[in-house]
């Protein structure tokens, strides 16, 4: 299956070593997948520790003697083809991280992840942040300390963020929110000046039947072209998430409160922009170390395309109303204007999932800033509440009363997985970039959103994005498919023609 892409037999070679690598992985990713849906309770600890000793077992076989003479064999040919030098590149990359980080620090911070997710679980229904503090001081603790191991040049934040968007850099970031944040906050006040898109909507508080709903999501999952059952599956947690477990095992879920529908809706379709990456990465890269996808930037750009970009716009509204009227009948009552209101509110508001099109990066902004201070030091574990109610109020203009709407909201931080937020807002970012492309390259792009023909789409984006799994490093694949790197430029400006000159 490899030969058509891979020609040097060394580079065959060290395929097929890696191929125990992509196995733990495969298993490590089901075990993920068992932990938020299946789980009982009480096998946290035992799933901590088994999660502990297979990320030691990878780290020890990925540092094998006999495979880093391999790839560093490799690495001195200069005739590679373009995957082969993706090959190097994601292998080099893995074994510099797994060099640098001392099996216990690995096996520490995975253990104590699963533990601290189970427990930020009950704080957060508790409304309790001294539940969860003692395992949030150990985390950062940890996590300073895996900075240093990793290394850096500038700052200690770019160790963290590199290992969710490889190249990515605190200046590069911090050039990006400093060009967002006022951008932002001048569309957003324009927006609640105006009026038109509603701060609320009677239909977030409209009840639905949980089995019609989940019929329509899968009906509009197979109009998008998701291929449930033969290789994916739908099924329910309390956050909607993908996982990857193989390119022809790809799982979603979403959630049904039972009221305010939209959000099990878009979950759905944010989560299979997500599936469909992972869906339409070339077969032939299989088992390899670029047979997955770049980064979680890149990951995020392709559920907020769909998302947002194609999800939250009239043309979608319209085209789906005839299948929303049907399944939810209480949808009679309203026009397809009514649906597009109601899927496009602006409002400030507390809870990052729950956030529009124009505030939710003021939401990352916030965890940005607050991450950085806390791996340098400046800030501790118990200044995070007060701190956090602060710059929400600074960005947003309102302000927590519960720590279960403020500090302890998202499980990141559980998870060890600092320096991940902002990979939302590049993913926003990139999401933007992708629609003024695909606009000048399929000029007929909304028309065939109206028509519900999305197979031009989905092609389109394999070509220029999916089907390279991790060939080439992020910002070279941005180069090869679009001519330039991230710029933020473009999500501006599609905040602006969509809420304020009101065209999508």
């Amino acid at each position: 299956m490899v030969a058509l892409v891979f020609e040097k037999d060394l580079i065959k070679e060290i395929n097929k070593y890696y191929r125990t690598l992509w196995a733990i992985g495969h298993a490590v990713s089901l075990m993920s997948w068992d932990t938020e849906t299946y789980m009982p309770k009480e096998g946290a600890m035992e799933r901590g520790m088994a999660y502990g000793e297979l990320h030691v077992l990878a780290q020890k076989i990925l540092l094998d003697e006999k495979f880093v003479s391999m790839v560093d064999k490799v690495a001195e040919i200069e005739d590679l083809n373009d995957y082969e030098r993706g090959v190097v590149r994601v292998l080099k990359r893995a074994i510099r991280i797994a060099k640098a980080l001392p099996p216990r620090l690995v096996k520490e911070l995975a253990r104590l992840s699963q533990e601290a997710s189970v427990v930020w679980r009950e704080a957060k229904a508790k409304d309790n942040y001294n539940m969860f503090k003692p395992y949030l001081e150990k985390i950062i603790k940890l996590t300073r300390e895996k900075a240093e191991y990793l290394g850096y040049e500038e700052h200690p934040y770019d160790a963290l963020i590199d290992l969710y968007e490889e190249g990515m850099r605190t200046r590069v970031l911090n050039r990006i929110f400093n060009i967002l944040e006022p951008g932002i906050r001048r569309v957003l006040e324009k927006v609640l000046d105006e009026g038109y898109y509603p701060k609320k909507h009677p239909l977030e508080k409209k009840e639905y039947s949980k089995e019609a709903l989940y019929e329509v999501n899968k009906k509009i999952l197979k109009i998008l072209g998701y291929p449930l059952g033969s290789r994916t599956r739908l099924d329910e947690s309390a956050h909607p998430f993908t996982i990857g477990i193989g390119l022809r095992d790809v799982r979603i879920t979403t959630r049904y409160e039972g009221y305010d529908f939209k959000r099990s809706l878009l979950g759905a379709i944010h989560e299979f922009g997500h599936a469909l990456y992972e869906l339409q990465i070339d077969e032939k890269l299989m088992a390899t170390p670029i047979g997955t996808t770049v980064s979680l930037g890149i990951h995020e750009s392709q559920s907020r395309f769909w998302e947002n970009i194609i999800g939250r716009s009239r043309y979608f509204v319209e085209a789906i109303y005839p299948l929303l009227a049907e399944k939810l009948a209480f949808l009679k009552e309203y026009k397809p204007e009514d649906i597009y209101l109601y899927f496009n509110i602006v409002r400030p508001s507390l809870i990052r999932t729950e956030a529009d099109e124009v505030t939710y990066n003021l939401h990352i902004i916030l965890r940005y800033k607050l991450e950085k201070l806390m791996i340098t030091g400046e800030i501790g574990v118990g200044d995070l509440p007060e701190l956090w109610n602060d710059e929400m109020e600074r960005l947003l203009g309102i302000r927590p009363k519960k720590y279960s709407e403020g500090i302890l909201q998202d499980i990141h931080w559980s998870e060890a997985m600092i320096g991940y937020f902002p990979t939302y807002t590049l993913g926003n970012i990139i999401s933007a970039q992708i629609r003024h492309h695909i606009l000048n390259d399929l000029p007929e792009f909304y028309n065939k959103i109206h028509s519900l023909e999305f197979k031009e789409i989905r092609e389109y984006l394999r070509e220029k994005i999916h089907k390279w799994g991790s060939t080439y490093e992020p910002r070279e694949l941005l180069r090869k498919s679009f001519g330039e790197e991230i710029e933020p430029s473009y999500f501006l400006k599609y905040l602006e023609e969509k809420y304020l000159s009101k065209k999508i």
